[in-house]
């Protein structure tokens, strides 16, 4: 069960190559972004769980790993399959003891896909030059405002992405110790980091840089944001995942006059901000299927060099293996997401949902003027506080 209409074609073309290559069909089901997680919910339920299923955000797939649909890879890794991705990949795709997840400690999900955050905008609409970006947060606010006195200016982030956006902006004060503390409760939302990262925000929408002045919110907001960028182009610039890219080649791929940036840094900052680690598309083996053998040896191939640089060549994507990363030969909509992953926060915790769901509904009430951002981060710290 694919999760990504972005990567379906790349995807649907390999499995074709290895059934030709080795007589074994794998059946793929696209289901997309909006159905994935009700469908393989229900799936579990049933007990008919799809022999092989997307790896998607951990805090959305822990319910399934815990349940024990998906197969421990941590030995497997271990060998010459393991040098297909980079350590930081690996990391990135281990749950350690006693993460905040409540996932036994082990690696379930092979990428192929590094994902990055950042910027995405249009050269003509933005305000903004990928050849002189700008240098701090303030100015990126500010020419954010100047574009959107135009119809199709301005900035745009998804609620539910976020909290990824959040991240990102508070490592410019917090060490990736720290960020990953906060997941696990170790850490206040309340500290002056997380302060000066929402308060990101409250800064765009008051500098009057925040498109239609509100953030898409509920199930469908990111490929909503999305479709406003890729295909209605009604705004300039976008936060999101680099993922975001293979949609847009996906439904627009006329469109080609827009690049990505790494977020710059704060004027106050303590560090160099970093791109949250996220390992990006992968596969879940189901060690309870019809086919575990197949299953394994299909995405170990899937995995290889090789079907790799179909995934970016074709997709988009950032791939995982090193071998492609030394010397890689990205297109403009992927340069500044690669130019984030050079410097991405590795960390052993996540989100828990009660704060990912928090955060996405406080951001709408901050933007909207309805609350400030010390009762933002308070209420994110109670969530925090619930989900203990």
């Amino acid at each position: 069960m694919n999760q990504s209409r972005g990567q379906q074609a790349a995807l649907e073309k390999l499995a074709a190559t290895y059934g030709q290559k080795t007589g074994v069909t794998v059946t793929i089901d696209t289901v997309g972004p909006t159905d994935f997680l009700p469908k393989l919910q229900a799936d579990a339920q049933s007990k008919q769980m799809p022999d092989i299923y997307s790896a998607f955000v951990q805090t959305s797939m822990a319910s399934f790993y815990k349940a024990g649909w998906a197969m421990d890879l941590t030995d497997k890794l271990k060998g010459d399959w393991g040098k297909n991705f980079t350590p930081e990949v690996i990391k990135l795709s281990t749950f350690e003891e006693g993460n905040n997840l409540g996932v036994n400690p082990g690696i379930y999900t092979a990428h192929w896909e590094t994902q990055g955050y950042g910027i995405v905008a249009d050269d003509k609409t933005s305000g903004l030059d990928a050849k002189n970006p700008p240098k701090t947060l303030n100015e990126l606010v500010d020419q954010l405002a100047a574009s959107n006195k135009s119809g199709n200016g301005g900035f745009s982030v998804a609620a539910s992405v976020s909290p990824y956006l959040m991240q990102y902006v508070a490592s410019n004060w917090l060490t990736d110790g720290q960020i990953s503390d906060t997941f696990a409760g170790k850490y206040k939302w309340t500290s002056a980091g997380w302060k000066k990262a929402f308060q990101l925000l409250a800064d765009l929408q008051k500098a009057g840089a925040i498109s239609h002045n509100t953030l898409p919110g509920g199930q469908n907001d990111n490929p909503t944001v999305e479709s406003n960028f890729f295909t209605k182009r009604s705004v300039g610039a976008i936060f999101d995942g680099a993922s975001g890219v293979s949609v847009g080649h996906k439904t627009s791929p006329d469109y080609t006059t827009y690049f990505s940036l790494a977020l710059p840094k704060a004027s106050d900052a303590n560090y160099t901000p970093r791109s949250p680690g996220v390992p990006g598309k992968g596969a879940v083996i189901n060690p309870r299927g019809k086919h575990v053998q197949a299953s394994l040896d299909f995405v170990k191939w899937l995995t290889e060099p090789a079907q790799q640089e179909v995934f970016s060549k074709e997709a988009f994507i950032i791939p995982t293996s090193p071998s492609l990363l030394e010397s890689p030969n990205l297109p403009p909509s992927l340069a500044g997401f690669a130019d984030g992953i050079k410097n991405q926060q590795v960390i052993s915790n996540t989100f828990s949902a009660p704060v990912t769901d928090a955060i996405s509904r406080d951001v709408q009430r901050l933007v909207l003027g309805q609350m400030s951002v010390d009762e933002l981060v308070a209420d994110v710290q109670a969530a925090q506080d619930s989900s203990q």
